[in-house]
């Protein structure tokens, strides 16, 4: 059997009796490998995609099942619906959502949604809720400094809202969310095709400060950016399919979006950080390069969309 025409219990490599537990288990395993983002091959990625999708639904998995032994599956991959057409990993160039034969898609373009809602007779999530760009907003949390945080995560969204959504009709962000990591929370969200960063914010004085990849250094004093880190890599093995980074936005007092000045040290040229600490305006400038050169950044990605305002429970 070539691999085109494998089932989807062989493109996960799992049996045809393999619990819930096992399907995410192997999904991850293979998602990680096929990625495009992470230099694996397209059509590949689609298939395990579509074959994760389907198994770990009871209702889609029984609908397969019966078609399945009966010998009237067909392949997935075969459809005539959207496909990655994914760049070599690390290119910068911009990948798509296109039909073949059409005009290439980029993350200016109308959004695509995957899995499509025509002739989907159980969505995850409704049109009108998909069809969103903003989700929740920022919670209150504790007592002491709560109002501080609240204004702080506002202009967070206004600056997402106002510069960085636009630009990419697909993006959609999510405040608010419940840390995978630990009892905290994740301040912002922002999903555009597999691409995912998650955003926290600081309020620090005007000036020149120095990243070195674990402070922030300003006149002789060491300032410890919120631990974002170990979030990333929650969500990355949440989410093996996608490619996660974490921003932590630095605002000035009166609101200017080139203050405070950061510069990087001993960060190697090229290099992506797991987390980036830039000034607002370095932050819109990043998000948009980080989500619109990735697969698919005309997506939306419905099951991750779904499982992020689930709050991940």
């Amino acid at each position: 059997m070539t691999e085109s025409s494998s089932s989807h219990y062989q493109v996960l490599r799992v049996a045809v009796t393999a619990t819930e537990k096992e399907i995410k288990v192997a999904y991850r395993r293979a998602a990680r490998m096929a990625h495009p983002d992470h230099g694996g091959d397209a059509a590949t990625f689609r298939r395990v995609t579509a074959a994760y999708e389907t198994l770990i639904d009871p209702q889609r998995r029984k609908a397969y099942d019966r078609s399945y032994g009966a010998g009237t599956v067909r392949d997935a991959s075969s459809d005539d619906g959207a496909h990655f057409d994914a760049p070599a990993a690390g290119s910068r160039a911009s990948a798509t959502v296109r039909r073949p034969g059409s005009v290439r898609n980029t993350a200016g373009d109308p959004p695509v949604y995957v899995p499509p809602y025509e002739g989907n007779d159980a969505p995850l999530i409704p049109l009108a809720q998909a069809r969103q760009q903003v989700h929740g907003m920022p919670r209150k949390r504790g007592i002491f400094g709560a109002e501080a945080r609240i204004q702080r995560e506002m202009r967070t969204v206004q600056l997402l809202t106002r510069q960085v959504l636009p630009a990419i009709p697909a993006a959609r962000l999510i405040n608010g969310l419940q840390s995978p990591a630990d009892n905290s929370h994740i301040d912002h969200a922002v999903l555009s095709g597999y691409r995912l960063a998650l955003v926290n914010s600081m309020l620090l004085p005007k000036g020149a400060y120095a990243w070195d990849g674990r402070t922030l250094n300003h006149g002789g004093r060491a300032v410890a950016p919120p631990q974002l880190a170990r979030v990333v890599w929650a969500m990355q093995d949440i989410f093996p399919e996608l490619n996660v980074t974490g921003w932590t936005v630095v605002h000035s007092p009166d609101g200017n979006l080139h203050e405070p000045v950061i510069d990087h040290h001993r960060r190697p040229a090229g290099d992506l950080e797991t987390v980036q600490i830039v000034n607002a305006a370095g932050m819109v400038r990043g998000l948009k390069e980080f989500l619109a050169s990735g697969p698919a950044p005309n997506t939306v990605n419905i099951p991750v969309l779904a499982r992020l305002l689930r709050g991940m429970h």
